[in-house]
């Protein structure tokens, strides 16, 4: 056994035993292979006492942009559309492949020190940003966010076509499915139906999942059935988009009949509160989702619209945000809540080895330090995983049982130099 946690509290998220305290958990290789109450009889190569520390499934952030760690703070204040097409598109047409690169790498540093192991990634030169999740150890689902705004789309003339390809070929199913490539339309209102056919088309060719915004905001949604006669959600899918597992982002202002149709697609739903209430989107109705039976996950966004990537603030938003919508404090108890960061994350990634501790799953994990203030006194462990919590007290970020990062170290990322030339390289670049 290469390393075991021992006299831990195990969150398992597994209904069988959700909880187990004083316990162990041992990693070889990739997978977790070892859990019990009981010390096992084989000695491992390492071990860590867990005690005052809580070990979890890592959690699954179902919708970022990753480079956009770069612009953190350079539009706030505005309204979707106002910071989308007067300042953002502006800003991301001054980015080099070298801006990408270290945005991502940027990002990957705060997601692994605030306990995220696995992402669902849209943005542009999708190969840039493969190249980092390649390097850096992270598990993702990765696409280009594609646009059209010419109603003749020639695909062959589409940058970002070729690289869909160019990472299709080189990096989906990469190092034992940790790394798989999605399809990505950027929304109903960035693209034209003869977009959303070809690459529902493509989606089915190579069996990949599908992401893309939809009905964000009200000016989308309401323009959209101008335009068409049917909501995103209906024009969508008559062009075959969700006939692969889709993820749906944002879903601020979709109607009961959307969610019927998204349930009878099997798709998910990416709640991202934080981002919705920056951009003054609104608040998506993730109760009546979930009453209806849509698997609905969490995401931060970009943090140019958030402004951070803690998907433990995430979290705690999600739950306090349901409680409010209903007027009652039993909506979305806190082991649900956790659910949307964990198993139903994995759900929409369409991934079946993660989300939870469990032997013969992939080590995903994270340690979170309960011996803190804040976590002081813990009367309900999961309670204060939702509640307490904050992306500061991780301690240690696991994938596929190799430490990403540990009490403050990264193994993959010279985080200083990253620092660095994000200060001299890109700063000069975006305001020049």
């Amino acid at each position: 056994m290469d390393l075991l946690f021992k006299n831990i509290t195990i969150v398992t998220m597994d209904d069988e035993e959700f909880v187990i305290e004083n316990g162990y958990l041992g990693i070889q290789g990739e997978k977790i292979v070892y859990l019990s109450k009981e010390k096992p009889n084989i000695q491992a190569n390492r071990e860590i006492d867990g005690k005052g520390k809580v070990i979890m499934p890592g959690l699954i952030n179902c919708h970022t942009h990753i480079p956009m760690s770069i612009l953190r703070g350079y539009a706030d204040d505005y309204e979707l559309q106002d910071w989308l097409f007067n300042h953002i598109f502006k800003a991301e047409a001054k980015m080099d492949d070298k801006c990408v690169e270290l945005g991502a790498l940027l990002t990957v540093a705060e997601m692994v020190s605030t306990g995220t192991t696995s992402i669902t990634d849209m943005y542009i030169n999708g190969p840039v940003v493969a190249e980092v999740i390649k390097n850096t150890g992270i598990r993702a689902n990765i696409c280009n966010g594609n646009f059209c705004f010419t109603e003749k789309y020639d695909h062959l003339e589409d940058k970002g076509y070729r690289q869909f390809m160019e990472i299709v070929e080189k990096y989906h199913n990469y190092s034992n499915g940790r790394i798989k490539i999605d399809v990505g339309i950027h929304g109903e209102y960035t693209s034209t139906p003869e977009f959303w056919t070809f690459w529902a088309k493509k989606a089915k060719e190579y069996n990949l999942n599908m992401h893309l915004h939809l009905s964000e905001t009200e000016l989308e949604h309401e323009n959209c059935k101008k335009k068409y006669g049917k909501t995103p959600t209906e024009i969508l899918i008559d062009h075959g988009v969700f006939d692969t597992q889709a993820n749906l982002a944002h879903c601020v202002w979709l109607e009961e009949k959307d969610m019927k149709l998204i349930v009878e697609k099997n798709a998910s739903v990416c709640h991202n509160p934080v981002s919705n209430l920056k951009l003054a989107s609104g608040i998506a109705d993730t109760n009546k989702m979930m009453e209806m039976g849509v698997n609905v996950c969490l995401g931060t966004d970009g943090v140019a619209s958030n402004n951070t990537h803690d998907l433990f603030e995430e979290l705690k938003l999600s739950a306090i945000l349901a409680k409010g919508k209903t007027l009652c404090a039993k909506t979305l108890p806190a082991k649900e809540a956790l659910k949307l960061a964990t198993i139903n994350g994995a759900k929409s990634q369409n991934r079946d080895n993660i989300g939870m501790v469990k032997i013969g799953y992939d080590a995903d994990l994270i340690m979170v330090d309960f011996s803190n203030i804040s976590h002081t006194p813990v009367y309900d462990v999961v309670s204060s995983l939702v509640y307490n919590t904050i992306g500061r007290d991780v301690l240690l970020t696991m994938v596929q049982g190799k430490i990403l990062y540990e009490n403050g170290k990264f193994t993959t990322i010279d985080i200083e130099k990253v620092k660095e030339e994000i200060n001299s390289y890109v700063i000069p670049k975006l305001k020049g």
